[in-house]
């Protein structure tokens, strides 16, 4: 078994680690686990099995993407109407 520290794993897998470690706890991704009292690690396998999973999720149309904003409606910097 190999094994990636946090910093490893922001290299493979560009999320935030609070994002990771929201998603570990709604059993989303791989659960990290202590190999000393201060050394917590992933499993390497597990990390690029959920890799792998996602991108065929995604593949299929499993994963939707959330809808781009309405730029036209935000307060800060309006976008101009083309009729102007």
């Amino acid at each position: 078994m190999r094994t990636v520290r946090r910093s490893q794993l922001r290299e493979i897998v560009p999320l935030s680690d609070t994002t990771v470690y929201e998603m570990e706890q709604r059993g989303e991704f791989p659960r990290r686990f202590n190999l000393t009292a201060r050394c917590v690690v992933w499993d390497l396998a597990e990390v690029e099995a959920w890799i792998e999973e996602r991108r065929n999720a995604s593949s299929v149309g499993k994963i939707k993407t959330k809808p781009a904003p309405d730029v036209r409606l935000r307060k800060a910097r309006p976008v101009k109407s083309d009729q102007g």
